[in-house]
């Protein structure tokens, strides 16, 4: 039972990096961006294959970290440059991500089970929880700069931070580079935990980092010591509990795409039932107030 609680939390603590990357598209820039799910996969392939090749497991890592970074490019440069709709940018990306991560790992599934990796021989939980816990420094840092109230600005009210003389092109492509980069990070300490880069590996990677988010968001959004980044790793934990918990209950594997939908649904249905409940209340009390007057 211990190890079932250790292998929920350690997967936890891996996907909440790419939560992170969703996190700052889907609240933040308020951009839909569907690369992630060849995003995920290229971090993944990229590591693999360095590994193979004899590269440093931890060195592969800054290098899906930069390739993810690059994919986020091509997504901003589709919406900002060539005028191509947001939702759309992130397909094209997703779907010519599929072609290349088959390119850069030749093959379909790239086992790593003879390579020394991140996790060999060393204390996996503590590995990526120190991973974890300086992304999300970094991200809560960098989010408190002059570059970081920016993004944010450029994501709550574009014609205003326009209106200042910025070029919230270059903020978009800045924003989906680094919300890739962190994707791309996670995808490629996942496939070293589990020990192979797997072409599918990345399908339905952008429900589980909204659900997460949209999990966390309802539960702890009225709370003010809750940052992004902890509302991110609690979040994760709290879907793959939920995951696991439902293969343990003897759900087939194959219903989890169809469990992660519902989760989502619920969350928003929960979140949405409130906002209605405050604006009702409002309402409500206004109306006393005028005939009060």
């Amino acid at each position: 039972m211990g190890s079932f609680w250790l292998g929920i939390l350690l997967q936890s603590l891996i996907f909440s990096i790419m939560v992170m990357g969703v996190y700052i598209t889907y609240k933040i820039l308020n951009f839909p961006d569907l690369s992630a799910d060849g995003t995920f996969t290229l971090g993944a392939s990229v590591s693999a294959i360095l590994i193979t090749k004899g590269i440093n497991p931890f060195l592969s890592l800054i290098f899906s970290t930069l390739a993810g970074f690059l994919a986020g490019i091509c997504t901003g440069i589709l919406n900002v440059k060539l005028k191509i709709a947001n939702l759309l940018s992130g397909i094209l990306v997703m779907i010519g991500l599929y072609s290349i991560n088959l390119r850069i790992m030749t093959k379909a599934n790239l086992p790593l089970f003879n390579y020394e990796t991140i996790f060999s021989e060393k204390n996996s939980l503590l590995i990526a929880f120190l991973f974890t816990f300086f992304v999300s420094i970094i991200f809560t840092l960098f989010f408190k700069t002059k570059l970081g109230y920016l993004i944010k600005a450029t994501g709550a009210n574009e014609n205003m931070v326009i209106s200042l003389g910025v070029n919230t092109g270059l903020v978009k492509i800045l924003g989906l580079s680094l919300s890739n980069s962190l994707i791309a990070l996670s995808g490629g300490i996942l496939a070293q935990y589990q020990g192979f880069s797997d072409i599918n590996m990345g399908t339905g990677i952008i429900i589980i980092g909204l659900a997460s988010i949209i999990i966390a968001d309802s539960i702890f959004k009225n709370i003010p010591s809750f940052n992004s980044s902890l509302i991110c790793i609690i979040g994760a934990i709290l879907y793959r509990t939920s995951i696991s918990l439902s293969l343990k209950l003897g759900f087939n594997p194959s219903d989890l795409k169809l469990i992660s939908c519902i989760i989502v649904i619920l969350a928003l249905g929960v979140g949405n039932s409130e906002l209605n409940f405050k604006f009702a209340s409002l309402k409500l009390f206004k109306e006393k107030k005028v005939n009060y007057v």
